[in-house]
């Protein structure tokens, strides 16, 4: 799940990160009483948002109310902005980068931070990437004194005891909150001390059976406070991976899709993709999957695998059936799925013309076969 800046924001403060005081702004009535100088910044879910035009210092010289309708009615990377944060402006002595996340080739958090805040991480990594420090984090001890000393050092900052604050109050919010990434974009030096200027979170799903309470007040704030829908609130994320086969690939979990791989080359058979659905999956999660699967010209049958534990086989039907409504590919598809909802979904499937299957094994064996050109009957 992503947060808006004013959530993460607000997380920070609850573990002791400096943020700006500010006020958050959802109508443009709501912006006659500010007095400046504010920054007044967008409140959309992705990145991009200077560049676009998102943040705007106001001095007073522009009536504000206008300013913040003009802010509201941007849509920056295809994300509707949903509320402008009107914050005090900072006395910047320095911008820098700091963030925790989790390295995917070792599943283990890292802390990453740079000299150069304020900017794209990417760029710097890739312009000056000698200007980057990254620790790797030990997840039973958090980080450790020598790790932030060599951490300042790296980034060039004098007072060890200020950066340790900082890393200590990201790592607690990062264990607290099972985030998967804590950013911080730019971490500012003021005459008081370390400032968060901006924030960034994204929250593990996956987690939602220890952070629930917090997930749902969090979604909660974003559909009834801002009017974004169920749909943009989850960050049920596809992971797509292109192989060289002809069996269209499509499952709700890693573990499934690994085992899938395994059974299509064991009947003779090859993979076009690994496709998986993670988070918590909808309608609309598996017709973007299929949209992606399908694209591949190689294609020639998809196989579907469907494991129902949060997720609904009814929900998952409906997904399939409106992507073969909508766009009536001429591939086969074979469908195997089991779990919450199961009779439902299964019969759904059946009264749009669709078989399914509860059988795994069977389930790759018709597929793997309709892709060398066989019958699967």
């Amino acid at each position: 799940m992503k947060l808006f800046e004013f959530q993460a924001k607000e997380i920070f403060r609850r573990h002791g990160i400096a943020v700006p005081n500010g006020t958050l702004i959802t109508r443009r009535d709501e912006a006659a009483s500010l007095g400046p100088p504010l920054v007044l910044k967008a409140q959309a879910l992705t990145g991009g948002r200077g560049k676009a035009g998102g943040v705007v210092i106001w001095d007073g010289s522009e009536d504000v109310v206008t300013l913040v309708e003009r802010l509201l009615a941007l849509e920056i990377r295809g994300e509707k902005v949903r509320a402008v944060l009107a914050e005090e402006k900072a006395n910047i002595l320095h911008e820098y980068y700091i963030s925790i996340t989790v390295r995917g080739t070792t599943a283990t958090p890292v802390l990453v931070a740079s000299e150069e805040g304020g900017v794209e991480i990417e760029s710097v990594a890739k312009e000056t990437p000698e200007k980057i420090v990254t620790i790797e984090i030990d997840p039973l001890t958090g980080p450790k004194q020598y790790q932030v000393r060599a951490l300042a050092k790296g980034m060039g900052v004098s007072d060890t005891r200020d950066l340790q604050k900082v890393v200590d109050g990201l790592w607690s919010v990062f264990t607290a909150c099972d985030a998967t990434l804590v950013e911080v974009n730019p971490l500012v030096a003021t005459p008081e001390g370390f400032v968060a200027l901006d924030g960034k979170m994204v929250l593990d799903d996956k987690a939602a059976f220890r952070r629930g309470e917090l997930l749902s007040e969090l979604k909660a704030e974003q559909t009834k406070r801002l009017d974004v829908s169920l749909e943009e609130v989850r960050s049920d994320t596809i992971t797509y991976v292109p192989l060289d086969g002809t069996v269209g690939l499509i499952s709700d979990g890693a573990g499934t899709g690994m085992l899938t791989i395994d059974l299509i080359r064991d009947e003779g058979g090859v993979a076009a993709d690994f496709c998986e659905m993670g988070g918590f999956t909808s309608p609309q999660v598996i017709y973007d999957a299929m949209s992606m699967v399908l694209a591949d010209e190689k294609v020639r049958s998809l196989l579907v695998v469907l494991i129902g534990g949060f997720n609904r086989m009814d929900e998952m039907a409906e997904g399939i059936i409106r992507y073969y409504e909508e766009h009536k590919p001429d591939i086969p598809i074979f469908v195997r799925m089991c779990g919450t909802m199961e009779e439902v979904g299964i019969e759904m499937m059946r009264q749009a013309g669709f078989s399914t299957y509860d059988d795994l094994l069977t389930a790759v064996r018709a597929a793997v076969t309709r892709a060398a050109g066989g019958s699967d009957d």
